[in-house]
């Protein structure tokens, strides 16, 4: 399958190529505002009617669309839009809840009264009663700041860029080239029963290659990805990224890996890239410091957690120059956004500080639970037929305070090993004991990059592995990495989440072979 017309030119260079045959892109629906409201509030005079202490409306229009490419063959072009509305409900500190995908206000009275019998169901069943702490109202509309709107790209342009970026691939020397462009847009509406009216609009994309490099001679092979990242912009960031210098990077350290040294078992010192360093931050920080996840009422997803409330304010996390920070309003993160979706308004604050454990991740909900008068806006439903729960905000490795650059900080390391991109990673029920291995492993002798290391992970324990960062890089260095699905809850929902970081130096970690503890 092919699409018509466009001609992709970019800053990859290399021949023009062309596809056929006609896609057609769907659109928005139409939103009424004053149509929604008048829905809106017609369920909550209907709630409060039933007895509801709270109520809130929400209606979202989800709309995805992916297209991935293998060499010059188009495997997959896939659109849709989920769009419904939901009513949740506390009856006696009870929750109810229920949600349609029919839009009128037929069916949304329909909807708010079985979520009101749900409640009264609920509430005999219920054993702590359900408090909420306060938020402001707000009437307000947010958007994410975007350039270029992914889905206003046609997709003979995407196809054509996605084909370009695989030709180039097998011209640099790879046997073999996938790409995708995905993007998403998520429009919001929220109203409750203490004054709120809040529509938003979202959007994120993530676009990735990986290169494969085949071995004649021995029929092996070895791979990278590219070091892109999944963000909250347009698509002007394919625009500006550069294409070249990391499909030629690829490529070539790709065939470098056949000839790579396979690593010594032993404790040395590593210097994390903040494209690896990440998804560290994501399992080890990200994951424990869920409130809900400490205080057991997640578990069965990825467990429970041991930064559990008695800790707080008390654990030595990680040395004094760790200091990482919740923040739902960072510039280009994933899971950016002006308000949440219990209504709360977005917010920066600190999780670790100078290495001590002082913050968690709460909804309205939750919050009380350690004494907290309000919520840090982490409630967060995948779609309109989801019960909102609390999920992950952009939690950064903040950049250190003195002038510190990764040369500066390779030239000061004897002995090491710098790591970057992600790789498989490991970790317990309770986010402590872990393993983690990268794409890229780079020894480093006497403050100078030596050669390519294979078969390398690092292991040891959160708390033990925080403590032993005695450096990370300045600002200059400071870069996003992040996930557009992170899992939680059951029934699943996913999340999208960045992680900021610069390049940062652990000291004397576990270093394993993986090949040798495979057997191999």
């Amino acid at each position: 399958m092919a699409v018509p017309g466009a001609v992709f030119s970019n800053n990859i260079g290399g021949s023009v190529l062309r596809a056929e045959n006609s896609v057609i892109e769907t659109k928005h629906k139409f939103y009424d505002d004053d149509f929604i409201k008048k829905v809106a509030d017609s369920v909550l005079r209907a709630a409060k009617s039933a007895g509801a202490s709270y109520c809130d409306f929400r209606l979202s229009n989800f709309r995805s669309q992916n297209v991935s490419t293998r060499e010059q063959v188009i495997q997959n072009i896939r659109e849709g839009e989920n769009y419904g509305f939901a009513v949740r409900v506390i009856i006696e500190g009870t929750w109810g809840f229920a949600a349609s995908s029919t839009f009128s206000e037929e069916e949304a009275l329909k909807i708010t009264k079985i979520a009101c019998e749900t409640a009264k169901a609920n509430n005999k069943i219920q054993r702590n009663k359900v408090e909420l702490v306060p938020v402001p109202a707000y009437n307000d509309t947010w958007s994410t700041p975007i350039k270029k709107n992914a889905f206003e790209v046609p997709i003979s342009d995407k196809v054509n860029f996605l084909f370009a970026l695989n030709e180039k691939a097998k011209f640099y020397g790879a046997d073999y080239c996938n790409s995708f462009i995905w993007a998403v847009n998520e429009w919001k509406y929220f109203a409750s029963s203490e004054g709120s009216y809040i529509k938003q609009d979202l959007h994120r994309l993530w676009t990735a290659f990986d290169v494969t490099v085949v071995d004649k001679s021995t029929g092996g092979f070895e791979s990278r990805d590219s070091f892109t990242v999944p963000i909250g912009k347009g698509y002007e960031y394919i625009d500006d990224y550069n294409w070249q210098k990391d499909l030629e990077e690829a490529v070539e350290h790709t065939k470098m890996k056949f000839k790579a040294k396979s690593v010594e078992p032993a404790k040395r010192d590593i210097i994390l890239d903040a494209n690896h360093l990440w998804l560290t931050i994501h399992e080890s920080c990200g994951h424990p410091t869920e409130l809900d996840r400490a205080l057991g009422f997640e578990a069965n997803y990825a467990g429970t957690s041991f930064m559990t409330p008695d800790k707080l304010g008390k654990l030595q996390y990680g040395s004094n120059v760790v200091n990482i920070k919740g923040d739902r309003t960072q510039k280009d993160g994933l899971a950016t956004r002006g308000y949440d979706d219990d209504g709360v308004k977005t917010e920066e604050w600190d999780i670790i500080k100078e290495g001590r454990f002082v913050g968690y991740q709460t909804t309205r909900e939750m919050a009380k639970f350690i004494g907290e008068t309000a919520s840090n806006g982490c409630a967060y439903a995948d779609s309109w037929d989801h019960f909102p729960i609390q999920r992950m905000p952009n939690v950064s490795l903040q950049p250190g305070k003195n002038k510190l650059s990764l040369n500066d900080l390779i030239a000061d390391t004897e002995d090491g090993i710098f790591i970057k991109g992600t790789g498989s990673w490991s970790i317990d029920m309770q986010r402590y004991n872990f393993q983690f291995t990268g794409q890229e492993f780079w020894e480093i002798k006497n403050g100078k990059i030596s050669q390519m290391l294979k078969d390398v992970a690092y292991q040891g324990n959160t708390v033990d592995l925080w403590n032993s960062c005695d450096a990370v890089c300045d600002k200059s260095e400071y870069h996003l990495g992040g996930s557009f699905f992170c899992g939680k809850g059951e029934p699943g929902q996913v999340s999208p989440v960045s992680h900021g970081a610069s390049p940062a130096r652990f000291r004397k970690v576990k270093i394993l072979n993986t090949s040798k503890e495979a057997g191999n």
